[in-house]
């Protein structure tokens, strides 16, 4: 039979009842598209089937029609509902054995939780005859190389933790080295406080010059915009050298909104410029309830330069512990440049910190009104000389509100540090 497939090309095979029905979200899928993005190998298809050995084999043969690497994940535990082991060994035409080394990692694993492995456990070393197994050093099953009329089928763990280990650090790398193509190579530019739209104008007509063999994509979250340009060709040196001049010309033309490069946070960058600027902060919030707060003590080290935080949800406690007066906010509303600048500057004597940021707003999906609607925030800044304090008008989605409220107000920490 004459197969025309797409050479170097992949698709994902996810397997799992559980996939199906929603109770599990399929991240690995989007995951191991990017990693595979990222090594140079187009995925052309991901798809996703039940428990069901029929299925399995008909998405093989499916797969095999079109693309030269195929990935399974899912379906190798200990138990009853775990089909794919079995299935691929009659798909494949091999029985089960036992394999040794496979059973030295379980041991292995087993002893270093300190437990000791069961009978069922045991099974996970039985595997095909004719697969190469694929270490797995987080877990007990291993994963498992199939090479079958030209084409190479790996099936992996369904578990996040234990599949993206053995992908990025045994798989993709095997696959580099049996099949070398182009190289590529990406920048991230992270930017935030102006929007997607924003952007493109800005930089429309630089992006019309883009060299050949370079892209660039928008990447908008709440709050942000990541902007990746991407490159691609045979000499290595070339494409990051022209990818270091396009990522410096791109920011320039940005300016201020840039906050940093790849994967840094914005809360990572911030700390930072409080760690070598000596400065501390704290924050008083309202409608992030304490959001702001968790982004600044993410990041390792933030107990330098994060002071606490107030989550003055009711106006009874922006009273009591902020010492807002209750006149101001019977006569502005809690949702005021005035009352926000009062819990910032009020904050920032009662800890002592060189900056105190305060939020106030109508997270939603109810509680505004015709004068200030939903996602009406107030965000002050109180530093040593002055207090910088902006409205804000966001959406109507909770969730979103929140998290641009946050950003919103790290951003104007940023700008003044």
């Amino acid at each position: 039979m004459t197969i025309h497939r797409e050479e170097g090309a992949a698709e994902i095979i996810s397997i799992g009842d559980e996939l199906l029905i929603g109770q599990v979200i399929n991240s690995n899928a989007s995951w191991m598209g990017e990693q595979l993005f990222l090594s140079g190998i187009p995925l052309r298809r991901v798809s996703t089937i039940g428990d069901n050995k029929q299925q399995l084999h008909q998405a093989i043969d499916e797969a095999l029609s079109r693309v030269q690497f195929i990935f399974l994940t899912g379906g190798l535990g200990p138990t009853s509902d775990d089909i794919t082991k079995p299935a691929l060994c009659e798909y494949f035409h091999s029985d089960l054995i036992f394999n040794e080394e496979a059973y030295r990692q379980v041991e292995t694993l087993f002893k270093r939780r300190g437990m000791k492995v069961t009978e069922r456990n045991k099974q996970q070393a039985m595997l095909p005859a004719n697969c190469q197994p694929v270490r797995n050093n987080n877990g007990t099953a291993p994963g498992m190389w199939f090479e079958h009329q030209g084409a190479i089928i790996v099936s992996m763990p369904g578990v996040p933790f234990e599949m993206k280990s053995m992908f990025s650090d045994i798989i993709i790398p095997r696959l580099k080295s049996l099949f070398a193509g182009s190289f590529i190579f990406f920048k991230t530019i992270m930017t935030t406080g102006a929007g997607e739209s924003f952007i493109a104008d800005k930089i429309g007509s630089w992006e019309q010059k883009l060299p050949r063999d370079f892209t660039l994509a928008y990447l908008p979250q709440p709050g942000m915009v990541r902007l990746r340009i991407g490159g691609s060709g045979k000499d290595a040196d070339f494409v990051r050298q022209t990818l270091e001049q396009l990522t410096q010309e791109l920011s320039n033309l940005l300016g201020d909104i840039v906050y940093g490069y790849d994967n840094h946070s914005l809360e990572e960058v911030i700390g930072q410029n409080l760690k070598l600027q000596k400065k501390t902060i704290a924050t008083a919030e309202s409608c992030t309830g304490g959001y702001i707060a968790h982004l600044l003590t993410s990041i390792a080290g933030s107990s330098s330069y994060f002071k606490g935080s107030v989550v003055a949800y009711a106006n009874e406690i922006k009273m009591q512990v902020l010492d807002v007066p209750a006149a101001m906010i019977e006569k502005y509303g809690a949702v005021s440049k005035e009352v926000a600048e009062t819990m910032a500057t009020n904050l920032k004597s009662k800890f002592k910190t060189d900056f105190a940021l305060s939020v106030t707003g109508i997270a939603g999906p109810d509680g505004g009104t015709e004068e200030k609607p939903v996602g009406t925030v107030w965000i002050s800044l109180a530093t040593d000389e002055k207090v910088i304090s902006q409205r804000f008008q966001l959406g109507e989605q909770r969730d979103r509100n929140i998290r641009r409220s946050a950003l919103a107000a790290l951003n104007m920490l940023r700008m003044a540090l």
